[in-house]
């Protein structure tokens, strides 16, 4: 066991602690795994992975409502393992970000990615890193974040009407297009919100996706977002969620001599641009922090009378997983908090998926409140719960990340304004107007 906790580093190859990351992700896919077949019998889940595999992927197609949870959960493990393979095969170490990453993957397999949609863009990227002589190492993030426009390879492949293998065929090619350009708009993309949106890949996928909407309409291509979702899994699922963020919490205390030594520096992150918390802050505090998110964010939608099912869960996982790279409960709950309270007020049910949605993913702008205050986070997330309902039309649905766009215009809004207004408070400091 000591060998296994150090948090020791190696530049040759995955030191012992990393394998330890590694081996903890192997865990995560047989737990859901494993946990698929309390739902389901084998024949029922295989039948539901097919039509998982076929169907259309558009937001929002809940996994558990058109398969089955069985299905789902297999799916999932299925995503993870093929991601921690890639990343093995490598041999790169697993930072805070490739886990933020696994973790979305995993979250968003129960509704929208699988592995038929998800490798024609995986593919793109890849052939980009070697067209440019770039590591494709450098471009895994990107490939895996890039997933995001998953639904575009089902929708061209399931509903065009043409011959299967014509249909198949495009969507294949319209998968791997999107991958092949993802790294080159990405990288010019992070500017327009400075690292103030976590879900930098998301914007991207959103400008993308809008993009890719607008030709298919334009040649007469109906399409439209959904509202998929299922009900009734509050009781067995949140036993799951409890027992893994409590195994996940155990495990950082484990990692960290059973002391919370490490948190506080932690939570007083911004979060701007994400980085590396396990590079910064060593394992055990990280795991800590990813298993107190789980547990806050899963409590929330049980607070509020919501459902868990695919879409929920996934907004877990994925703030989960940015709890290595970028949110912490210092900067996520004033955007909680701002969400909530629009909700109230507005026309959507404050327990609605729609509204659930925005509030987890809605907490990619946590750098807003790490960085401007707990006002600032609160104003963040009120506007981003108006902005996130309106503006999947553009996209289709195409694009799952759909509060990555929202959180990119949200965080461009209101950077300039939070700048000057610190300005002005500094300089009236400075020269003792406010005395």
């Amino acid at each position: 066991m000591p060998g296994i906790l150090t948090q020791e580093r190696s530049n040759t190859g995955p030191s012992i602690s990393d394998r330890a990351v590694t081996i903890c992700f192997y865990v995560f896919a047989a737990i859901l795994a494993g946990a698929a077949f309390l739902f389901n019998t084998p024949a029922e889940i295989l039948r539901g992975y097919i039509v998982i595999l076929t169907s259309s992927a558009n937001l929002v197609t809940d996994y558990f409502e058109i398969a089955n949870t069985g299905a789902a959960l297999v799916n999932a493990a299925i995503m993870v393992l093929q991601a921690v393979v890639m990343i093995g095969r490598c041999r790169i170490r697993l930072s805070g970000p490739l886990a933020a990453a696994i973790f979305t993957v995993a979250g968003f397999s129960p509704f929208g990615k699988n592995p038929y949609n998800s490798a024609p863009i995986m593919l793109g990227v890849f052939a980009y890193a070697r067209l440019c002589k770039i590591p494709f190492s450098e471009l895994i993030p990107t490939a895996l974040f890039g997933t995001a426009l998953a639904p575009l390879v089902s929708e061209v492949s399931f509903n065009f009407g043409l011959l299967p293998y014509h249909s198949l065929l495009l969507g294949i090619l319209a998968g791997f297009v999107t991958g092949f350009f993802m790294r080159v708009l990405a990288l010019h993309f992070i500017n327009f919100h400075k690292g103030f949106n976590l879900y930098n890949i998301g914007f991207t996928a959103g400008i993308i996706g809008t993009l890719w909407t607008a030709i298919l309409r334009c040649f007469g291509v109906a399409v439209d977002s959904v509202y998929l979702v299922s009900q009734g899994n509050n009781l067995p699922l949140s036993i799951l969620l409890f027992a893994m963020f409590a195994a996940m919490l155990t495990t950082g205390l484990a990692i960290n001599r059973w002391s919370l030594r490490g948190f506080k520096a932690l939570i007083k992150e911004t979060g701007r641009g994400g980085g590396d918390f396990f590079e910064s802050h060593g394992h055990g505090p990280v795991f800590i922090n990813m298993a107190l998110l789980g547990i806050v964010s899963t409590l929330y939608i049980l607070a509020v009378g919501g459902e868990l099912n695919g879409p929920t869960i996934g907004g877990v996982f994925t703030v989960v997983g940015f709890g290595a790279s970028g949110k912490h409960l210092r900067n996520v709950l004033p955007i909680l908090a701002g969400v909530f309270a629009v909700s109230c007020c507005s026309v959507h049910d404050v327990n609605s998926t729609a509204a659930l949605l925005a509030a987890l993913f809605g907490t990619t702008l946590a750098p807003v409140s790490g960085s401007f205050g707990i006002v600032a986070g609160f104003v963040a997330g009120g506007l981003h719960m108006i902005l996130t309902t309106n503006i999947s039309f553009l996209h289709a649905g195409m694009n799952l990340y759909n509060n990555g766009i929202s959180g990119g215009f949200i965080a461009a809004v209101t950077l300039p304004v939070l700048e000057k207004i610190r300005e002005i408070r500094n300089r009236t400091e400075a020269c003792g107007c406010g005395d």
